[in-house]
């Protein structure tokens, strides 16, 4: 059915839904690369012209669901509910419900692939790579992904903002299966953390940084081996166990750095786009400087190589119109490169700070929020 509601202003829609349907909806919608908002406008429409009576769902203990239809469709939407006399949760139920029948997730493809890689790099600080890394695994584990979410940084930056420890110097981690894999007692799935949260339901994993990480460029630099290698054979035994492995790079232009690259790169009979390099910048010229540095060393690591290291895009981060001409030619001029091109512009909005401050996964602190659909945006352009 052609919809009436095409372009224009968005209102807000605020019912609530069952959490399994919840869940169903962002999982689906994912899956086939549709916003949630779309999903359940479209929703509305099939209802709206559907026949009565349809099938009475189970609301009980639905919670709080809000997102933003076009404008006019929640005021029709509110008269239709009236007249088939259904309450707005059990209409909104039905026609997500309705929806998500109509609309089955693809096929899995049967061609076997390489566990997926995903690099956040860029060695300035405070760009986000952080708040990127774990959003885009959150969204991806909510696809139905099984997802190992790497803190790669000596700082451990994403461990302290997941609540989850760091590994203390001389005890077993990371750095411990790269460097002296004979002293490993356990295998890296054992040193994994599963991230609560009924939308992961257990998919999403988290390798703890490790304080002694900071020594990893020394010593790897004293290595006997094929250094950049090191961290592709310290996790290949853990990949048959994931779909993705994303990892959040520490600011470094280093040996580290070289081998958390050499794993992102494009393995034989590897299908294009799937694994490589995502770049977190800002609007705002130290960023420029930065992205250069960090495209010379990857070019010179594909030559010495002689592998193919895609760069898989970037995200423009932090972004705030107001800073004025700064923001918004340096917005442009990213958006302008063409290659790689611009997956989204993520805001600077309160909902990632509140996340930190409290210690939760954003996509499990503020599901809906427009920073959680922005990640959810990366991984459909990512997957496209």
């Amino acid at each position: 059915m052609a919809s009436p509601y095409v372009g224009g202003e968005r209102e807000k829609l605020t019912s609530k839904l069952p959490a399994s349907l919840r869940q169903d909806l962002k999982v689906r919608a994912a899956q086939l690369g549709v916003d949630v908002q779309d999903a359940v406008a479209d929703g509305i429409i099939t209802w709206q012209a559907h026949p009565i009576p349809l099938p009475v769902i189970d609301t009980s203990g639905a919670d709080s669901f809000g997102t933003w239809l076009p404008e006019g469709l929640y005021d029709t939407f509110k008269e239709d509910c009236a007249t088939r006399e259904v309450s707005y949760i059990q209409g909104l139920a039905q026609a997500v419900r309705l929806w998500l029948d109509q609309h089955a997730a693809d096929a899995p493809q049967s061609v076997q692939q390489p566990v997926r890689r995903i690099v956040m790099a860029n060695q300035k600080g405070g760009v986000g790579k952080t708040a990127l890394s774990a959003g885009v695994a959150q969204a991806l584990a909510e696809t139905g992904l099984r997802v190992l979410l790497i803190d790669y940084d000596p700082q451990g930056h994403l461990s302290h903002q997941l609540n989850i420890p760091a590994i203390d110097a001389g005890e077993e981690s990371l750095v411990t299966h790269m460097l002296e894999r004979d002293k490993a007692r356990g295998t890296i799935q054992d040193l994994a953390v599963a991230i609560p949260g009924d939308q992961f339901e257990g998919r999403l994993h988290v390798l703890p940084a490790a304080f002694d990480a900071f020594l990893l460029d020394a010593g790897l630099a004293m290595f006997r081996g094929p250094r950049h290698a090191v961290l592709e054979r310290a996790l290949s035994a853990a990949e048959a166990d994931y779909d993705v492995v994303v990892i959040d790079s520490p600011p470094s232009l280093g040996l580290a750095m070289d081998a958390a690259l050499y794993y992102g790169r494009q393995r034989d009979d590897e299908l294009e786009g799937r694994s490589g390099v995502v770049i977190p910048v800002e609007a705002e010229d130290s960023s420029a400087k930065a992205y250069g540095m960090l495209v010379r060393q990857i070019t010179a690591l594909t030559e010495d190589y002689d592998l193919t290291l895609e760069l898989l895009g970037l995200v423009v981060n932090k972004y705030d119109a107001r800073r004025g001409f700064i923001a918004t030619s340096s917005l442009e001029k990213w958006q302008s490169l063409g290659t790689p091109r611009v997956l989204a512009v993520n805001k600077d909005l309160r909902e990632q700070r509140e996340a930190v401050r409290v210690t939760q996964p954003l996509l499990a602190y503020a599901p809906d929020s427009e920073q959680a659909h922005t990640m959810r945006q990366i991984v459909r352009e990512l997957s496209a």
